[in-house]
């Protein structure tokens, strides 16, 4: 996979459009051995009534697909825009990995972290890992309930 630091950069303007402080996090995915094509993985946040807020990364980078990460397509409108937070898709086995800015006012507020996926001809698994977003615990590795072996962030 490409180096993940020219799309980090860029999604530090999606993440923090109107907060002054913000802090790098590290997210990682790590997919289960699935035995399908490459997954497609959507990471965002929602605040506390579910609406979208900010789209951390994409992995998967045909749009024509990615109205199968439904709950953050349908939380973004349908309009989702990635303006340059996205790679290639992950293979099964493989870890996601990317470094993005979070305005330090989305944390401990209520707001959460999800992760959708998709594979080609095989389940869609919406708001897959779901997380809140804290300066606590977010270092402990979560379950999905499809694709992801294991979630978490660290800041």
């Amino acid at each position: 996979m490409k180096s993940a630091w020219p799309c980090a950069i860029a999604a530090t303007a999606l993440a923090v459009p109107s907060f002054a402080a913000a802090r790098p996090v590290a997210l990682e995915a790590r997919l289960a051995d699935y035995g399908g094509s490459g997954a497609y993985v959507a990471i965002y946040v929602t605040d506390a009534k579910g609406a979208h807020q900010a789209t951390l990364w994409v992995a998967g980078t045909k749009s024509k697909y990615w109205r199968h990460l439904r709950d953050w397509y349908k939380a973004s409108g349908g309009r989702a825009k990635v303006d340059g937070v996205s790679g290639a898709s992950v293979g099964a086995g493989q870890t996601l990995r990317a470094t993005v800015e979070i305005a330090d006012a989305l944390l401990d507020a209520g707001y959460e972290i999800h992760v959708d996926t998709a594979v080609e001809d095989m389940a869609e698994n919406p708001s897959e890992v779901v997380v809140p977003l804290t300066t606590g615990d977010g270092s402990k590795a979560v379950a999905g309930k499809g694709y992801v072996a294991s979630f978490r962030y660290t800041l």
